[in-house]
């Protein structure tokens, strides 16, 4: 839960709650410094931000998910207020001038005269009196030399979120919460009525934003950059505030009294628009898992960047009922209208992206990587075809030949076992290409390769070197297939002494020179150590068979290409495989592969082809991504919307396939590892064609069995295990079929948030 801008995970609740039982008398000042000690929560300057924690933990009191002792003394503001002294102010007529010298003075103490005198001032004459005001604060008096007070001003922290001025600055949601102490508010401003002098407001403005920069910086050590304020139309215009150069940017949503308050804005700085829009880099890994999550989604989802628990609980729902009904459009996966309209709503919210919705499930990635000494990470880079949706505004040509066919384009990286279990996504790129560029081919080929779509394969490889810091046990391959053969991702490899290690498929069209001649010619020539037996999957009309390939190795050094000539040379391992014999009406398999993993005899040689081999695996999971989950049915209005939607469904996608293999590689563990209670006696019983559960859950093969049933798996002696899409298909109808036990049993069926593992 999010309180007051900080995570409060059950594990510290159930902290600060034995911190109340082993002391019941503590005070609640004591508690929230004690918490913010726990979570590290303090101000920039270093102190403890124990009023924001005393906040939090009233709310969690008040919410029943704490229970705090009683609150024994009151505050200064549930006391009775005292009335003010009585302050007069004469009646001045007179020119700026003739008030000599004008001052904005700071006051420094609430107890001295100055700090009376304000007080004072506001509660006579502002409408919203002397406050409270939020947060860090700075109160002002304007004097004149000759006549003494004028008025008074005060400014406080700026307001936690408004769209005009959030629009205006251009913020997100983690820029603004890493700089929203760089703005303040202008909360009162004053000139007594009595006060009558042209110009005086403007100008006292003026002086007071003059010295506010450097007063802030010295009592709270952040130095502003913007000022807000809020002019309420039924008593003003803001005149004072055009004249002293602010800026008119919107009008609030009047939400507290049913008045939008005009917004103006003041920049202290001229570059005050990157200062704001600039936060440190959200890291991987720089949030904590939930210890316990409720359901599959949270464990995913978890550690999203949504500090609206309301948008978390939704995307919660959403990917669940996806899960749930795979092959469904949106509103029969969602099965009612309010969470279909929900979760238009929810890919609608400008907060929710594929970069916003994919890093959790990548962090959740992360910790099933560690678990294994070696993990495959093949990217690849697929179409998704929208033509059917015309309406979609933001689509792009997915082909240079046909301009019918337009859509998004999809790269992604996933994290595989060397035994083919997908372990999760780890980077997607997701964009649509610009029309204007289909016949362009020629004059792209002399770009430098920052201003290619070939990018795709370096920010892949620097978002993987990332994912292995994190994971200094375990060693990443990137993998990718001959699109990927660019000299500058070999150069990228090699230089990076602690990264990933590179494996792809070398592109014979690459024409690579190796001592004078063609790099196939050179590994040709190479003595063979060894045949290694492989199996060659189905591919369209070419049947699946098992092969013998010789292999090849050596160690080569890369000239760069005759446009790159500035590049050094890089040295690699060229591993080469080839069939001897291929069946009639075949084309023989030859693979060239080049990798910066050492490769000093024919076991790391065949290494690196069964490694290679696992690259299908990307194929088989965006064949489930477009099959199972269609997500080319999803008609949404905007490509930034099906692209927030994709993130869902990718992590869908993963999910089924996931499933499908943990099923043949670990068919001995309990199904409770994927099935809920009822969902795996629903299934049982729609199995065995029987009223009564058992008493053990099934093991999970057998759970697969019965699931891959459902879906129209025969399971002949021939069929092998079931694969996904029949695995689709069972799940939904085991969705349908747990409903039902749950009613007839009299069950409560699985709630939307909380059923599932």
């Amino acid at each position: 839960m999010y309180l007051c801008g900080q995570q409060f995970s059950k594990p510290i609740i159930d902290k600060i709650q034995a911190a109340v039982h082993q002391e019941p008398s503590m005070s609640r000042r004591e508690l929230s410094r004690q918490v913010c000690r726990w979570l590290d929560w303090r101000t920039v300057d270093g102190r403890l931000q124990d009023m924001s924690c005393r906040k939090a933990l009233a709310k969690l009191n008040d919410h029943g998910i704490l229970s705090l002792p009683s609150i024994e003394t009151t505050y200064s503001f549930q006391k009775k207020k005292r009335p003010s002294p009585v302050f007069n102010v004469a009646d001045i007529q007179c020119g700026l001038s003739d008030l000599d010298r004008v001052t904005v003075e700071p006051i420094t103490s609430r107890y001295t005269k100055q700090s009376k005198t304000w007080f004072a001032l506001m509660d006579r004459y502002h409408y919203l009196g002397g406050g409270p005001l939020c947060g860090a604060q700075i109160r002002y008096l304007i004097k004149s030399a000759r006549y003494g007070v004028l008025g008074g001003l005060a400014f406080s922290s700026a307001a936690w979120a408004l769209n005009a001025r959030d629009r205006h600055i251009g913020w997100t949601e983690h820029a603004r919460r890493a700089n929203l102490n760089s703005v303040v508010c202008n909360s009162r401003f004053l000139i007594v009525p009595t006060v009558n002098v042209k110009n005086l407001a403007s100008h006292a403005l003026s002086l007071a934003l003059s010295r506010l920069a450097s007063d802030w910086q010295q009592r709270y050590h952040v130095r502003p950059v913007v000022v807000e304020t809020f002019v309420n139309p039924t008593y003003f215009n803001g005149t004072c505030y055009k004249a002293a150069n602010w800026n008119y940017i919107g009008d609030t949503a009047g939400r507290r009294d049913g008045v939008p308050k005009k917004v103006f804005l003041y920049y202290l700085c001229a570059d005050w628009q990157e200062t704001l829009c600039s936060a440190p880099p959200v890291r991987l890994g720089d949030r904590p898992a939930i210890e316990e999550p409720e359901h599959w989604a949270e464990k995913e989802f978890g550690t999203v960047r949504l500090y609206d628990n309301r948008l978390r609980q939704r995307l919660y729902t959403v990917a669940r009922d996806f899960y749930n009904r795979p092959q469904a459009n949106i509103s029969e996966a969602c099965g009612s209208r309010s969470k279909t309209i929900g979760a238009y709503r929810l890919f609608q919210n400008e907060k929710i992206s594929m970069d916003v919705v994919l890093p959790p499930h990548t962090e959740a990635t992360i910790e099933r990587i560690k678990e294994h000494p070696i993990v495959l990470a093949p990217q690849d880079t697929t179409t998704l075809n929208y033509s059917t949706h015309p309406a979609t505004a933001g689509l792009g040509p997915i082909r240079n030949t046909n301009d019918q066919f337009v859509g998004l384009i999809l790269h992604d990286t996933l994290a595989f076992t060397e035994d083919g279990t997908p372990l999760g996504i780890l980077d997607a790129q997701c964009w649509a290409r610009d029309p204007q560029d289909r016949n362009k081919t020629l004059r792209r080929k002399k770009l430098p390769i920052e201003q290619k779509e070939s990018m795709k394969w370096l920010r892949s490889y620097r978002k993987l070197s990332e994912i292995q810091k994190l994971c200094a046990d375990t060693t990443l391959i990137s993998i990718g297939d001959r699109e990927s053969d660019i000299y500058e991702l070999f150069l990228e490899a090699c230089q990076a002494d602690d990264g990933p290690k590179l494996l792809i498929r070398h592109n014979k069209s690459r024409h690579r020179k190796v001592e004078q001649q063609s790099l196939w010619d050179y590994m040709a020539n190479i003595e063979v150590s060894g045949a290694l037996e492989i199996h060659v999957p189905r591919s369209g009309s070419r049947k699946a068979r098992d092969t013998h390939v010789d292999i090849h190795f050596a160690e080569v050094e890369l000239d760069p290409p005759i446009t790159r000539q500035s590049y050094p040379c890089v040295r690699v391992w060229a591993v080469y495989a080839h069939e001897q014999v291929a069946p009639q009406g075949t084309t023989p398999i030859e693979w060239m592969l080049l990798t910066t993993v050492q490769v000093e005899n024919f076991n790391d040689a065949t290494k690196c082809v069964e490694w290679y081999s696992g690259r299908w695996g990307i194929e088989v999971y965006h064949r489930t991504l477009k099959s199972g989950c269609r997500i080319k049915d999803r008609q949404l209005s905007t490509a930034d919307r099906l692209e927030a939607c994709l993130g869902v469904d990718m992590v869908v996608a993963w999910r089924i396939y996931h499933l499908t293999m943990l099923g043949r590689e670990t068919p001995e563990v309990p199904c409770t590892v994927f099935f809920k209670d009822v969902e795996w006696k629903a299934l049982s019983c729609y199995a065995q064609r029987t009223p009564i559960a058992p008493e053990k859950p099934p093991a999970l093969g057998e759970a697969m069995l019965m699931v891959g049933a459902l879906g129209g798996h025969l399971g002949r002696k021939n069929d092998g295990p079931p694969g996904t899409q029949v695995l689709w298909r069972g799940i939904q109808r085991l969705d349908t079929a747990t409903e039902m036990y749950a009613i007839l049993s009299n069950q409560d069926p699985p709630h939307p948030l909380k059923s599932g593992p």
